[in-house]
């Protein structure tokens, strides 16, 4: 039976939307083979979610999606569309 170790990667889409724009990123590599830190690329690994699932990668958790307050529509804050996606790879 091979040795798995599971990858990381977390997606901040730009809309809830699974083909919408990445804004950031980052990935954890439990394999080992890849280190990164943050701000090592200006290039996102995948231009949406959808694009990173049908390389492999499975979606584990969802954004959750509150309302805007009233007079809070176009405030800025934390990155709210974040995608958590796994891989398992071989070692």
């Amino acid at each position: 039976m091979p040795d798995l170790r599971q990858k990381i990667l977390i997606l901040y889409s730009r809309t809830p939307d699974l083909n919408s724009e990445i804004g950031s990123w980052t990935l954890y590599d439990g394999t080992g083979k890849e280190h990164h830190t943050t701000g090592d690329s200006d290039t996102p690994p995948y231009e949406s979610v959808f694009a990173a699932m049908r390389d492999g990668w499975r979606v584990i958790q969802f954004p959750q999606l509150h309302p805007a307050y009233p007079g809070m529509e176009l405030s800025t804050a934390y990155l709210r569309f974040e995608h958590i996606l796994e891989k398992m790879e071989e070692v």
